[in-house]
């Protein structure tokens, strides 16, 4: 038998149909993959193969029932540590909520094992999606599969979303969600040769996910290639009367709308991506995409995005601010971690809490909103971050009536070692510079394997689509995925 814990969503889900092998199978290679990487990568916060078991023996009671079986039937996920799910542990990798069962399943959670989906466990992340490297997460760092040629420091897995490309890349998981607030589901799949889809902003409920900021928070998924990401993102999709930025529109069967041929199609390349002191691996490796899709049929069109320098200032004041909002209900009076002093009153209480609750990054953040929220400063900063924002959106708007999708780098650079930024926020917060402009306009975007830098780390392109256009980002990817050929896998040392 082919080593299950290799196939993907659609081989699994379609050997499953066809009785090649079982659920149950597949969910037993993947639980001993899971238990036997975790001491290395650090990928899962909680394990629980009893779900995964649980959900595959439906799978085959229903196959051999005759009944007929979801789009994810027999496939065994991971979920991201941010998703609420029912009787296990939730706690976005913070321990103010450490030991926090939900009485309730996040609407995502819930079309995924509808679908037929099982849980192989909840995936580790930065604090509270805070952060480029998963170093943030109370639950110790997670470990990215992938290693420098002849040298054997730890390599950073990308964030939020370190704990899904970990475990996606490494083969001990054949999908995970994630969430891509400013980049987060596209940066750590471009540092773990994977592929990542954020969709338009509203397409996946955001009921039942812990809020970072809620203007930019969007649900998508990440797996091995563009196919699998389809099949997943079509599971997880859909409007939700629970969750009021949900889009009460039909979700496209985009799996059966996958083309790879762009001619007709116009792709815009911005020339405001093109940094100063750019990595050379970065550049050759657009510059690659740009030939792809040309020799796919699209015609290469140079556009502009003028306000794109102002992006990432733009959205660590947005983004910030409402984090400053959403987390002030962490008080340790309702649920979650509560430090009481001795002789201490509400507001010790308050501050006792907070203090041994939030890491340092999730403190940083929630300080910057809360000053840019201040009465003194809202309308110097917060006020004219949303005015901005809207030209970022605008640039958009006006780029899509000649082109069709934009192509550029999804990061400024291949993985980076552990440690190695940490020490400088503002360094870390670069890594965004490429991913933030479409979280800020709400667009569909998706990062795909483009080749390997000289240091053989991967690295990725991104492709950014219209409002609502998630078939147009998958064929464009699809397009570059056939081209680029990219089959590197990370040399197990785990």
């Amino acid at each position: 038998m082919t080593d299950l814990t290799n196939l993907g969503i659609a081989a699994i889900r379609d050997g499953v149909a066809k009785g090649e092998f079982t659920a149950t199978e597949v969910a037993t290679a993947f639980n001993a993959a899971v238990e036997a990487a975790q001491p290395a990568l650090n990928a899962f916060i909680v394990t629980t193969p009893e779900k995964a078991l649980e959900a595959a023996a439906k799978v085959d009671a229903d196959r051999s029932a005759g009944k007929a079986l979801g789009k994810m039937a027999g496939v065994p996920i991971g979920m991201k540590d941010l998703f609420a799910t029912k009787g296990t542990q939730t706690t976005a990798a913070s321990k103010i909520l450490e030991g926090f069962k939900p009485e309730y399943e996040s609407t995502v959670s819930q079309k995924l094992w509808d679908a037929g989906a099982g849980m192989l466990g909840k995936l580790n992340l930065d604090q509270f999606a805070m952060g480029s490297s998963n170093e943030t997460s109370a639950f110790g760092n997670v470990i990215s599969p992938w290693r420098r040629p002849g040298d054997t420091a730890p390599l950073a897995p990308g964030g939020s979303s370190g704990g899904s490309s970990s475990a996606v890349a490494a083969r001990i998981a054949p999908a995970a969600t994630g969430t891509d607030t400013g980049g987060s589901i596209r940066q750590p799949a471009a540092f773990t040769g994977i592929s990542g889809i954020k969709p338009t902003y509203g397409r996946c409920s955001r009921w039942g996910v812990v809020a970072f900021a809620s203007s930019l928070d969007q649900a998508g998924a990440m797996a091995h290639d563009v196919t699998d990401c389809a099949i997943m993102l079509e599971a997880m999709a859909g409007f939700d009367p629970k969750d009021s930025t949900s889009l009460n529109l039909p979700v496209p069967e985009w799996t059966e709308g996958l083309n790879a041929d762009m001619r007709g199609k116009r792709v815009g390349i911005p020339r405001e991506y093109r940094l100063d002191g750019m990595d050379p691996d970065v550049a050759r490796s657009w510059d690659d995409g740009i030939a792809w899709l040309k020799d796919a049929g699209a015609e290469i069109v140079e556009i502009s995005l003028p306000h794109t320098k102002y992006a990432l200032p733009t959205y660590y004041i947005i983004a910030p601010a409402e984090a400053s909002s959403n987390l002030a209900r962490y008080d340790g009076v309702r649920y979650g971690l509560r430090d009481l002093p001795d002789g201490a009153g509400l507001q010790d209480m308050y501050a006792a809490t907070r203090a041994a609750g939030f890491g340092p990054e999730v403190k940083r953040r929630i300080m910057i909103g809360t000053y840019v929220l201040s009465a003194g400063f809202y309308d110097a900063y917060y006020t004219q971050a949303q005015k901005v924002r809207t030209l970022i959106s605008r640039d958009f708007t006006n780029a899509f009536m000649d082109v069709d999708v934009i192509l550029v780098p999804t990061a400024p650079s291949s993985a980076f070692a552990l440690g190695e930024k940490s020490a400088d926020p503002l360094e870390m917060y670069l890594n965004d510079v490429f991913s933030v402009p479409a979280s800020l306009a709400g667009l569909p975007a998706m990062s795909v394997p483009a080749g390997l830098d000289r240091n053989g780390l991967p690295l990725g392109l991104q492709v950014i689509g219209k409002a609502f256009d998630e078939q147009g980002v998958l064929n464009a990817s699809l397009a570059i995925e056939q081209r680029a050929q990219f089959t590197a896998r990370p040399e197990k040392w785990w």
